[in-house]
């Protein structure tokens, strides 16, 4: 069983060959749920794209969503947040700090957060270099509040390690397009193991990159299962994994 956490709908504006994330794609790499925000929303049009999103969620069991917050226009966001958390089928807000021009510690951000902390509602944020430790120290200011540092930091992945390790209410995920060698590795040394989730950035960044990154870590059997599927199914509330016909276990990590 493999949950991806950080993954999209919908075309980029870059130039690629994947467009939008398709259940083939899944297969192919083994992943057997994908929480997505829709690209749309997070770069452009956030109530129109998890408008867009919500349809796509009601023809599959194996898509749930995040409801993207734009901080600056909060009121939109909580009229989505009050529609869409109650379906079921989204699970957690994402906000990206730069497309919406809202650093880590703007206090349009500290707004938004402290709504998403009083909802319950799990937040995966962009985070970059030492934003992961803005981010912390903020989630441990914020009741209720629990956060996935996005990319845990990108080449700040070092003080991601100290963001875990001072707020245990902070989650880390290891995708990022030009990751060096043994970084996911250092940080599953040196965190609990309780706050490691797995996501690729499909479809910015092809799977097999994340993927790699995992399983060039040797982690040990028990640690693979709570990063390939547990640990996101306690965070986001997922149902525990039956057998399915697709897909690959934690093994394969």
């Amino acid at each position: 069983m493999i949950i991806d956490v950080h993954a999209h709908w919908g075309p980029w504006f870059f130039t690629m060959d994947v467009t939008a994330l398709s259940l083939r794609t899944m297969d192919r790499y083994g992943i057997d749920v994908a929480i997505v925000s829709a690209t749309e929303a997070v770069v452009y049009d956030a109530p129109r794209g998890n408008r867009a999103l919500a349809e796509v969620l009601g023809a599959t069991d194996r898509l749930y969503g995040y409801v993207t917050v734009n901080p600056r226009r909060l009121a939109e966001a909580e009229r989505d947040l009050d529609a869409y958390l109650p379906t079921g089928r989204f699970v957690g807000a994402k906000i990206h700090t730069d497309y919406t021009g809202s650093p880590v510690t703007s206090p349009q951000m500290r707004d938004a957060l402290a709504l998403l902390g009083s909802l319950g509602c799990p937040a995966l944020v962009h985070t970059w270099g030492t934003s992961v430790l803005d981010l912390a120290a903020l989630c441990e200011e914020t009741p209720g509040l629990k956060v996935i540092a996005g990319h845990m930091g990108a080449d700040g992945y070092r003080h991601a390690i100290e963001a875990a390790n001072g707020c245990d209410r902070v989650y880390l995920e290891p995708c990022w397009s030009q990751a060096p060698a043994g970084r996911f590795a250092e940080v599953a040394a040196a965190v609990d193991p309780r706050q490691l989730l797995f996501g690729t950035d499909s479809t910015l960044i092809d799977p097999a990159s994340a993927f790699g990154a995992v399983a060039a870590a040797g982690l040990s059997e028990e640690v693979a299962e709570q990063v390939a599927w547990r640990n996101a199914a306690d965070l986001f509330g997922l149902p525990s994994p039956l057998s399915r016909s697709t897909g690959t276990d934690s093994r394969a990590m």
